[in-house]
């Protein structure tokens, strides 16, 4: 099977989906925006051919990339694993006639709106939510659902520019932040009281054949608009055995029905309160923040092969072992500057150095990253442990513990 994969260099965990194709088989077309003296030795190695384009964005070159790559050889796959690439990839294939998500969907898992309008249809619970381009059609739909409200754009990623309001006044301060940004159209929701996770599977035809839940403490927004919270997402080891995972189970399935996602990695958020469960984001590719290298360590099992083989060969033969749980707790910087230096480390080493699965402390001298850049974004610790509640006591030891010093 030839597969073209886009962006092959960056993030660097884009190498792993070029290595697990090239591990089961496929003959890989690389496409991307980075210079090829840029890619070290051993990614090329892993690619028959790599083409060299302005923008994986820009749909008319990606589509001349893709059939110069056509006329050499047949092209059975097209992939692209990072959201603000999934539209460009399924309109390109439409323009090459190349099966896998299609247009439709990747607009339904982008446009946040009419995502939630098709998941209702469907009796899969969301929030309340509109698409506005104006602030009066913002303020008329506050007055029908009621405070707190979400506004953020309609095809954004994670909590990036996310707001919540809670008045009039922090209403009227948000629109004037959009205007100023040139935003012309954005998603107002209704705020979702709960429990935050996310649902992640390896699809194929609409099947989840390889699952996974992950919790968030706390939820994404609070976490990523405040400094002094250590914030975490913990993979669970539970799935199987507790009963109330089903719902979710239940419902992924027909989410990937609602939005015709067919074979193809899907990132699910959910909350869970007074409520009940209801779904937030959908997306039809991978979790980022390295959730899938935490799945690999957890469950005795290579997520990126599994991945593979489904692209590849239509069907996954590894099972998670479900053997442990595992985390990150991203650690901040006690104010923005320059890394200083740590403390703490040593503690935790000596308190549970064995479940560590690994740790990155940017040398003295680093810049510090904003907390809203993301839980990898400054220092961050990775951890497993077969009891989940033993895990996110660890975490949260780690959390108090260590500190990251900034001039």
């Amino acid at each position: 099977m030839n597969v073209v994969f886009v962006d092959p260099a960056f993030p660097p965990t884009q190498r792993h989906f070029v290595r697990a194709l090239a591990d089961v088989g496929a003959s890989v077309y690389g496409v991307g925006d980075r210079p090829g003296e840029w890619l070290d030795d051993e990614l090329r190695s892993w690619m028959v051919h790599y083409h060299h384009v302005p923008s994986v964005t820009d749909i008319g070159a990606l589509t001349d990339a893709v059939r110069w790559i056509q006329d050499q050889v047949w092209v059975d796959r097209l992939e692209a694993t990072i959201e603000s690439h999934t539209l460009a990839a399924a309109q390109v294939r439409e323009n090459c006639s190349i099966p896998g998500t299609s247009v439709r969907t990747a607009w339904l898992c982008r446009d946040k709106p009419s995502m939630k309008e098709v998941l209702r249809a469907a009796g899969v619970p969301t929030a309340a939510s509109t698409a506005a381009s104006t602030a009066e059609e913002v303020r008329s739909f506050a007055r029908e659902v009621g405070y707190p409200l979400i506004l953020k754009p309609r095809s954004g990623a994670g909590a990036l520019d996310t707001t919540r309001v809670d008045g009039d006044t922090e209403l009227d301060a948000a629109l004037g932040l959009f205007g100023a940004q040139q935003v012309d159209s954005i998603a107002v929701e209704e705020f979702v009281e709960g429990h935050e996770g996310f649902y992640d599977t390896l699809s194929v035809d609409g099947v989840p054949a390889v699952d996974f839940v992950s919790h968030y403490f706390p939820n994404v927004l609070e976490a990523m608009r405040t400094r002094w919270i250590s914030p975490q997402f913990v993979a669970t080891n539970r799935i199987d055995s507790v009963a109330d995972y089903q719902e979710l189970r239940d419902l992924g399935r027909r989410v990937n029905e609602a939005l015709g996602i067919g074979t193809s990695a899907t990132h699910m958020e959910w909350f869970f309160g007074p409520k009940g469960l209801k779904f937030s984001e959908i997306g039809c590719r991978p979790p980022g923040v390295g959730a899938w290298d935490l799945y690999s360590a957890a469950n005795d099992l290579d997520v990126y092969r599994q991945w593979a083989d489904s692209i590849v060969h239509g069907q996954v033969w590894g099972q998670p072992s479900r053997q442990y749980s595992a985390g990150i707790v991203a650690l901040r910087p006690e104010r923005d500057g320059t890394i200083s230096g740590y403390s703490g480390v040593e503690e935790i080493q000596g308190r549970h150095g064995q479940w560590v699965l690994d740790a990155h402390l940017p040398p003295p001298g680093t810049p510090t990253q904003p907390e809203t850049a993301g839980y990898m974004a400054n220092a961050y610790v990775r951890m497993r442990h077969p009891d989940f509640d033993a895990l996110r006591g660890m975490l949260d030891d780690v959390g108090r513990t260590v500190h990251v010093h900034a001039n």
